[in-house]
């Protein structure tokens, strides 16, 4: 970590990703408890306006991964980073009101979703322009080891801000942090240049898809991740709040179990420093089953530290996929294509999103709490050993010029 971090250019990247991952923190609890306790609010508004903001991410992905490759990552970072935390901002000024209209939750979470969907792949492709090829993997799991720590202090801090004072400041703060790790990123735009080719959009477009589906194992995983996501997704962002309020004491204690995930991502991104599996996606679809087990935690009245344990060791897979899957796209992909792939990546992945945040509500309504939840504890794992039944899953490895 520390010949990383004598990189005056990841140095600064990596402060304006503490910023931002502090605000990222308070987020979620802020917009779930806000929405809950608001005039009006119910779980099914949140998964609705959770939903809004993936669509819009879906939509935008495609064209969001040719503007990073053709415009400059780093640019085009900066940029989405300022757009959404203005547009959060405008969020959090009438949650101070005690009242959002409809309107401004569509509208405000539209322009983050189409922001995100430029986000996404232009981080994606990123790392290269800051490190060179064998510190890949170093300045990946660094950079979410210092996310991680961020998002610890923010989800702890947003619990006890939420259950205090109440959920605008804390939105305000998620909203802020966003504009100045943009600030701070954008300065740093000279270290990615606009593409010289003079191709369309259109183009680039195709040939991305293009290079996507030549990668097997990358098509495989994309597909499985979205029925896994969207299970997550309901578990965590709709039904564990519920089950917080329902047996727990609601915010402090839904920022307990966020907090235990939290804490699993630094220990994740420690180890992906240090992880070189012969196998990396057979090693990490096995990890992967450790959101079955923690969606099922949530389905029975458990202990609160039970399903925080659980959360911990979920966090841990989630960060040791971020660390060897950002990894393995940035060595295999065509660098000219790597904004592309993760665009096709980040759409498939967050697919069926929507669509879980959906019908959580709903599914609890007409089956119950803990039916819903053992339904998608069992689905995202059926899913998981399904995929790794495919050959260039279970036998992928880094190309030996890697």
């Amino acid at each position: 970590m520390r010949e990383i971090l004598q990189l005056p250019h990841y140095r600064r990247f990596l402060i304006a990703r503490f910023i931002s991952n502090f605000g990222n923190g308070m987020g979620p609890i802020a917009l779930a408890f806000g929405i809950l306790h608001m005039r009006g609010g119910s779980a099914s508004l949140l998964g609705w306006i959770l939903g809004i903001q993936t669509i819009a991410m879906l939509c935008m992905s495609p064209l969001g991964g040719v503007i990073a490759d053709k415009y400059g990552r780093v640019r085009v970072l900066g940029m989405m980073d300022i757009i959404g935390g203005s547009a959060f901002l405008v969020q959090a000024y009438f949650f101070s009101t005690g009242h959002v209209p409809l309107g401004i939750f569509l509208a405000v979470n539209i322009v983050f979703g189409l922001c995100w969907g430029v986000f996404w792949p232009a981080f994606g492709g990123l790392m290269p322009a800051l490190v060179g090829e064998e510190e890949l993997q170093k300045a990946n799991s660094t950079n979410q080891f210092v996310a991680n720590i961020a998002i610890i202090s923010g989800t702890a801090t947003g619990g006890i801000l939420v259950s205090t004072i109440g959920s605008t400041l804390a939105l305000t703060v998620d909203a802020i942090s966003f504009i100045i790790c943009g600030i701070i990123v954008f300065s740093l735009r000279r270290l990615t240049v606009a593409s010289e080719g003079e191709t369309s959009m259109l183009d680039d477009l195709k040939h991305g898809w293009k290079v996507f589906l030549s990668f097997r194992w990358i098509v495989a995983i994309v597909a499985a991740f979205g029925l896994i996501v969207m299970s997550w997704a309901a578990a965590e962002n709709i039904l564990g709040p519920l089950i917080s309020l329902k047996n727990f004491s609601g915010a402090k204690s839904w920022s307990i179990v966020l907090s235990a995930e939290a804490v699993g991502y630094v220990v994740g991104s420690l180890l992906g420093m240090r992880i070189r599996p012969k196998y990396p996606m057979r090693f990490l679809m096995l990890m992967t089953l450790s959101v079955s087990v923690y969606i099922f935690s949530l389905a029975r009245p458990q202990p609160l530290w039970v399903i925080a344990v659980c959360a911990f060791f979920w966090g841990i897979t989630l960060d040791l996929w971020g660390a060897i899957w950002t990894t393995a796209l940035q060595k295999e992909v065509p660098r000219d294509s790597l904004s592309r792939v993760s665009a096709f990546d980040g759409m498939g992945s967050l697919s069926l999103r929507p669509l879980g945040l959906a019908i959580a509500a709903p599914m609890a309504n007409w089956l119950g709490l803990d039916h819903t939840l053992v339904i998608l504890a069992i689905l995202s794992g059926v899913v998981t050993l399904l995929t790794l039944a495919v050959p260039q899953v279970w036998k992928m490895q880094f190309s030996e010029n890697s």
